[in-house]
């Protein structure tokens, strides 16, 4: 029976069995984490043996640099050649920063903020400017731009991707507008993949500010979960069809992948955007970690062997996500309480609890001992409107772990929906 067809005694009846089975819970002491898309330990193993490939005492970059020294600011060569594949962009169009793509991001921000892109006048020299904010979305890219004061507009996900009528006309009309945060694959936390049509828009995107530009933020491009993965669209190619090459800065990296904490990050853009931020690169830093750069390189050698790569990865997490959406499935759905993603690829299931709920369920989970994800946090400010999207982040906790973590999360999915039901009798 859903719970909309309960009366109220029989609400009553079913919010106290949950609570007893909560009470049973909290007395078991759990300490679980899902708050955040953290590769488990067993995916950290894949990429252990990288750490010898220098066991060689091979040194030497291919254009003869030893990648110990200084030098190339912008990445070795061999690293260039890898990464570009992955990210899909030239060779002379792309950057090779240190771990962080994030921190790349934040640069690219900083940089068009305090000095302007391609020579324009600066962000903050402008009044107030404003970014497009995709909701539900990756919670790091709106603190970036809420550290530069800068002033975020909410873009509804659709199944295809942002509403791309309301980014049109936004952009068309509004000089103030200077971005947008896109995760186009499997994106965060919704795990959907632009269709063809829209990314084809995002690259004739015609912004009344010239400086505007649109930050997408591949991550998942090759974090695929099923034997179907969903592709996308080259942006950077369909901007090129059409004489608009210079509306994107586009974003990956290795952090899930090898390492978190020493992965590589990458920035592409067309040559005119990479040899505009080139030229201010070199004021902070003299060069990243070409070492680990070449590390990558000697332990994939080619991308097609770090595609090969992340199938150990898909055969690892694969399962976790099942036990995710499985739970959901037998517990919720029969109830009619709330929904969710079953996605084919990145890290996070998006679950929708019913309005006025998110933040009791993750407090409810705290206080049993499961850390979830803050409500609210993948909306700009953590403000959600409708108090109801729940990031799930099932990768790191080992899988009995995670079945424990699920038990107590649609229970107290249960005892949330009843009560909002309850106080509207």
């Amino acid at each position: 029976m859903k719970l909309t067809e309960m009366n109220k005694e029989q609400l009553i009846d079913f919010k106290n069995k949950n609570e007893e089975l909560y009470n049973d819970f909290k007395a078991k002491g759990l300490c679980l984490n899902m708050s955040r898309g953290n590769p488990c330990k067993e995916q950290l193993e894949l990429s252990v043996d990288m750490l010898s490939v220098f066991d060689d005492g091979d040194f030497v970059s291919e254009n003869g640099v030893d990648v110990r020294n200084y030098g190339l600011l912008d990445g070795i060569p061999e690293a260039k050649t890898l990464f570009a594949d992955m990210i899909g962009v030239g060779e002379d169009e792309i950057i090779i920063f240190g771990n962080s793509s994030l921190n790349a991001m934040f640069w690219a921000v900083q940089t068009a903020y305090n000095k302007g892109v391609l020579g324009g006048t600066p962000w903050s020299e402008q009044g107030k400017i404003k970014f497009l904010c995709p909701v539900p979305g990756y919670d790091r890219h709106f603190k970036v731009t809420e550290f530069f004061g800068i002033e975020m507009i909410n873009i509804p996900m659709t199944p295809t991707g942002p509403d791309m009528d309301m980014i049109e006309s936004l952009v068309a009309e509004d000089e103030s507008i200077k971005g947008i945060w896109c995760v186009p694959q499997y994106s965060n936390p919704d795990g959907i993949s632009y269709s063809d049509e829209t990314v084809k828009r995002f690259a004739a995107l015609k912004p009344k500010a010239k400086d505007f530009r649109i930050f997408w933020d591949n991550a998942y491009c090759i974090h695929h979960l099923t034997d179907s993965p969903e592709l996308i669209l080259n942006i950077l190619e369909e901007a090129k069809k059409v004489g608009n090459e210079d509306i994107v800065y586009i974003f990956g990296s290795t952090s899930k992948i090898t390492f978190p904490g020493a992965g590589v990050a990458v920035m592409g853009a067309s040559k005119k955007n990479v040899d505009s931020l080139r030229s201010y690169l070199g004021i902070s830093i003299i060069s990243y970690d070409k070492m680990n750069q070449l590390r990558h390189v000697k332990f994939f050698g080619t991308f097609e062997n770090m595609k090969e790569h992340m199938k150990k990865h898909k055969a690892i997490i694969a399962p976790k996500f099942k036990v995710v959406v499985d739970t959901l499935d037998k517990e919720l759905a029969p109830l009619g309480i709330g929904e969710w993603t079953d996605p084919k690829g990145g890290y996070f299931v998006s679950f929708n609890a019913p309005s006025g709920c998110a933040k009791r369920i993750v407090k409810l989970c705290s206080e049993a001992g499961v850390t979830l994800t803050g409500a609210g946090a993948t909306f700009p400010h953590g403000i959600d409107p409708e108090d109801k999207n729940i990031r799930l982040a099932p990768t790191f906790p080992p899988v009995e772990d995670l079945k424990q973590a699920m038990e107590l999360f649609v229970i107290c999915a249960k005892i949330a929906a009843a009560e909002k039901m309850l106080a509207e009798c």
